[in-house]
């Protein structure tokens, strides 16, 4: 039983590094495929709008499905249609078919990343300890791993188009391969109000207070995902025009923002089993609303690096809690409940950077981050909403118990 639990978490981390390399792959041919298309920056922006769209929807269908039919079928259906859909953007030649090409690799995209997270709930149940920030800090291995790519690629002379149909149907090869060694569908999972836990209030009751803690979970990830959406695109163009960084030394903020946030999602796992998700959520809320305070305030380049250091230090472990959290809340329907989470989070990661162009009409860039550390502050106060009760850790049995 160890091994088949070790090979299912290897599959994961897979599906995880596959996801985070096909949507790596289309954003670093960006630039080129929008001059060969003839499109504005503007519209350019309108057409990731649909983009997201797609992901929403996919998000919104595969959570069911993963419920209805198992991750084991859902995402390695997902990771082909995904890989195929890769080609579309690099094929496009106008607006209406980069649109359309948007539109389904979104979709595609959306599904597979609900489906991986349904599936990692279900292993992490299996292990009895938290194995779920592990699973996000290796999406950010496969951005990458398609940056390396895409350079080697252009070295080399291939189109855009050649390179990603290449990834794409790597894709679709290593999402059947990895198929075996996913975990089937627990026929032991149900409903945790369909059972006898003592509880007074009717299985209804039960229900709606489920789902109602799963909306906040889904609310305090919105809030989270705005931040990190916002760091993404602005922390350069912060040490640029508030501190007047070169473009070089500009680019680092990201890439330090970037490497905290991986380094703190793999060490995270180790600190949720001894101190439980409630205390992640909370200070490491409260660390990132230090971080983004200090970029806000400080008027030195050293205080802007280590502000964003500490920003993605400390929202690297949030996102994967929520996740977590609604996937344990109720197993029967953990699928359903992670797409809530994980659409209502991908909403707020595309509206994050235009919330801060929005406040740049009425105040200075560094002044807009005081939200972000509203926003941070706003979920360390609601990371009550996470029972520490239903940790990974203390819910279940250890792998080695023949769980």
């Amino acid at each position: 039983m160890e091994r088949t639990l070790r090979a299912a978490r290897v599959a994961t981390y897979v599906y995880f590094v596959l996801c985070g390399t096909l949507m790596g792959a289309w954003v670093v041919h960006i630039p080129a495929i929008e001059e060969r298309v003839g499109i504005s920056h503007a519209t350019l922006g309108g057409l990731l709008v649909l983009l997201g769209l797609g992901a929403f929807v996919g998000m919104q269908v595969a959570g069911p499905l993963a419920d209805r039919l198992g991750a084991r079928v859902v995402v390695p259906v997902s990771g082909v249609l995904c890989g195929a859909a890769l080609v579309l953007p690099g094929l496009a030649q106008d607006p209406w078919t980069l649109a359309g090409a948007l539109l389904v690799f979104g979709f595609c995209n959306g599904c597979l990343d609900v489906a991986m997270n349904a599936h990692a709930v279900h292993v992490e149940k299996a292990y009895g300890r938290p194995v779920m920030s592990g699973f996000h800090a290796t999406f950010s291995v496969g951005g990458v791993l398609a940056s390396l790519v895409g350079a080697g690629a252009a070295s080399a002379g291939l189109s855009p188009a050649a390179d990603m149909a290449a990834m794409g149907v790597a894709g679709v090869v290593i999402s059947l391969v990895s198929a075996r060694a996913l975990l089937p569908a627990d026929p032991a999972a149900e409903s945790p109000y369909d059972s006898d836990s003592g509880s007074v209030a009717s299985p209804a009751v039960e229900r709606r207070r489920t789902k109602g803690r799963v909306w906040l979970l889904a609310v305090l990830a919105l809030m989270v995902m705005l931040c990190e959406g916002a760091a993404n695109d602005w922390s350069a163009l912060h040490l640029k025009d508030v501190l007047g960084a070169s473009v070089g030394t500009a680019a680092f903020a990201y890439g330090t923002f970037a490497a905290a946030m991986t380094l703190g999602r793999l060490l995270a796992d180790r600190f949720v089993a001894r101190f439980g998700s409630r205390a992640i959520l909370r200070y490491g809320a409260a660390t990132a609303a230090v971080g983004i305070t200090l970029v806000a305030l400080g008027p030195w380049m050293w205080a802007a690096f280590t502000g964003w250091a500490l920003f993605g230090l400390g929202l690297s472990g949030c996102v994967p809690q929520l996740f977590s959290a609604a996937g344990h809340a109720d197993p029967s329907a953990a699928g359903a409940n992670v797409s809530r989470v994980a659409g209502l989070g991908y909403v707020g990661m595309l509206a994050g950077p235009a919330v801060i162009g929005w406040l740049t009409h009425v105040v200075a860039l560094n002044h807009a981050f005081v939200l972000l550390t509203l926003l941070c502050a706003t979920t360390a106060v609601g990371a009550g909403v996470l029972r520490t009760g239903s940790d990974p850790a203390r819910e279940s049995e250890p792998v080695t118990s023949g769980h």
